[in-house]
């Protein structure tokens, strides 16, 4: 009998977890997996929306979300770890959702728009593309979520489920909860160009890189522009290093800020306290993963051990969903 609250939330396995991940909402989810039944899955079809033509890597993709995922602390105990393309009754969900879902509500989606004029290199304009929202509202009421942890960024996405919710509902009669956003207080984490942190836009620094490569890439990120020389005093507010030093330094934070802006300490030297301090945060992670690597059946133990969790919450959904929409033989 369910006694909590259900939470759910998902990522696309389309590269390595990034520090971006971890700040917005990884952390989140291991606060989440104590308070809430919580619902945690690998969104394989959604990676399909932009690695159709490419999607050997999802496979392995896969097997290192699980294990940073693992290592980060969230624990099958306590939260259900499942992967998104074993179960076809969300995919038979998101046909249904499709059904009822109006075009323009799919076409106004600011976060569409934004990726379309982001992403380079692939063909976007695509119906699986387009329809993101769609099979993420089955994602969601698949498990009949009720919380949802989304930044700012995703409200867009989570409205439309709301929206598609209710005309189901409307339709059909009562049968699913308005999944409810769920705020998370996470910080933007900007990439080493200024961007968000993003895999799609290659400016990542991933949980899984080595010293050599944080260094290497710490040392690219964009500074303050006006400050060409040491004596120039800086402007903290517009720095890519800086707003990275306020997650990993935050006790030092005052006294980074003062000699930036009095000009006492360099760009090249911030960089380099920054790289260190990145360093020394991801040390018990990887050394955590790295014990993990060791078991080669940890990943599909876990995902097997999850969608036997989430199967009987999901195959149940869609036997009601069936009944009322009158396609259940009687």
């Amino acid at each position: 009998m369910k006694t909590k609250n259900r939470v759910l939330s998902g990522y696309r396995p389309s590269g390595k977890l990034h520090l971006g991940h971890y700040f917005g909402n990884l952390m989140n989810m291991i606060e989440l997996q104590e308070k809430y039944e919580s619902f945690f899955f690998i969104a394989d079809w959604h990676a399909l929306t932009t690695e159709y033509a490419n999607p050997k890597e999802i496979s392995k993709s896969t097997n290192d979300m699980v294990l940073d995922w693992l290592a980060a602390g969230l624990d099958p105990k306590k939260a259900t770890i499942y992967r998104q393309s074993e179960f076809p009754e969300i995919a038979e969900l998101t046909l249904y959702f499709g059904m009822i879902t109006p075009l323009p509500w799919l076409e106004r989606c600011p976060t569409y728009k934004e990726q379309l004029r982001e992403i380079k290199g692939r063909d976007l304009t695509t119906f699986g593309f387009l329809g993101y929202p769609v099979l993420m509202t089955a994602d969601i009421l698949s498990v009949k979520g009720e919380m949802v942890p989304v930044g700012e960024d995703q409200l867009p996405h989570l409205e439309l489920a709301r929206e598609t919710t209710r005309r189901f509902n409307n339709f059909y009669g009562e049968y699913f909860p308005e999944p409810k956003a769920l705020l998370s207080e996470s910080k933007r984490v900007p990439g080493i160009d200024g961007r968000k942190m993003s895999k799609s836009y290659n400016n990542a620094i991933n949980l899984t890189d080595s010293s050599d490569e944080i260094r290497k890439k710490i040392q690219q990120m964009i500074t303050d522009p006006k400050r060409i020389h040491l004596s120039d005093s800086g402007h903290p507010e517009v720095c890519t290093v800086f707003a990275l030093h306020q997650s990993f330094n935050p006790n030092n934070i005052t006294d980074i800020e003062n000699k930036c802006k009095n000009a006492v300490r360099g760009c090249v030297e911030c960089k380099k306290m920054l790289a260190e301090a990145v360093i020394d945060s991801l040390s018990g992670f990887q050394k955590k993963r790295k014990e993990l690597e060791k078991d080669k059946e940890i990943v599909k133990r876990t995902l097997k051990d999850g969608a036997e969790k989430a199967g009987f919450v999901i195959r149940d959904c869609l036997e009601g969903v069936r009944e009322r929409i009158s396609l259940k033989l009687v």
